[in-house]
């Protein structure tokens, strides 16, 4: 198992492929993976409304979402890696290149995603637990979890009785579309403690390589 400082380190952790060129909208997009369009929403929520989203790549689908929206519209993209292609920046939207694991929200979001980003995040349900209190009262969150992808410190598997626990907190799991979602903002608590990741896991769901991630139960 590795620190998250080496697992950021490792290849497949630092790529510069994942989430890089989907959009908003059409077969390669945001709308398509999480089953709704992120404009639909974010246009009921306020006349501000604001998205974060978390292992972001180029950003994409940020940049076009901002001029669909009101300029004073908040959008917020995290990635480890950050952009590649060197372009303008958007008006009314923020890349910021930082580790997901270590940066807070200083604001709620009306919308967070993490489309697929979970993948290579060493303590996924660590930020699945502190991006459940940066949401609005009428805030979503949607991301990608492959609950196989969790086990115990021993290495036997740990993924349904984190669902469990998840479900309980008040998040819904879609096992069919690996999509976790929480609505409105709330203090969460795992009986997890992280201990560690694995990056040479192998492919997961997607056919692509994935991070695992360990526990032992919080006592």
């Amino acid at each position: 198992m590795l620190s998250d400082k080496q697992l950021e380190a490792s290849s497949v952790v630092a790529n510069n492929t994942m989430n890089r060129e989907r959009g908003l909208t059409g077969v390669n997009s945001y709308a398509r993976e999480l089953g709704f369009a992120p404009i639909t929403h974010l246009s009921v929520c306020s006349t501000s409304p604001s998205w974060l989203d978390l292992c972001c790549g180029e950003g994409r689908a940020l940049s076009e979402a901002a001029s669909r929206l009101p300029a004073s519209a908040v959008l917020t993209g995290i990635d480890l890696v950050g952009p590649l292609s060197p372009s303008p920046a958007t008006p009314g939207v923020e890349l910021i290149t930082a580790s997901v694991g270590d940066w807070t929200a200083t604001r709620a979001y009306d919308l967070i995603t993490c489309v697929h980003g979970l993948h290579y995040v060493g303590d996924q349900l660590g930020l699945l637990t502190r991006a459940a209190s940066w949401l609005t009262p009428e805030g979503l969150l949607v991301a990608h979890l492959d609950p196989n992808s969790i086990s115990w410190a021993d290495g036997t598997p740990a993924g349904r009785t984190a669902l469990a626990a998840l479900r309980a907190a008040g998040f819904t799991y879609s096992s069919r579309h690996h999509r976790l979602t929480l609505r409105g903002p709330r203090s969460v608590q795992l009986p997890f403690v992280y201990v560690g990741a694995d990056p040479h896991a192998g492919p997961n769901y997607t056919g692509q390589p994935a991070v695992a991630s360990f526990y032992q139960r919080r006592s």
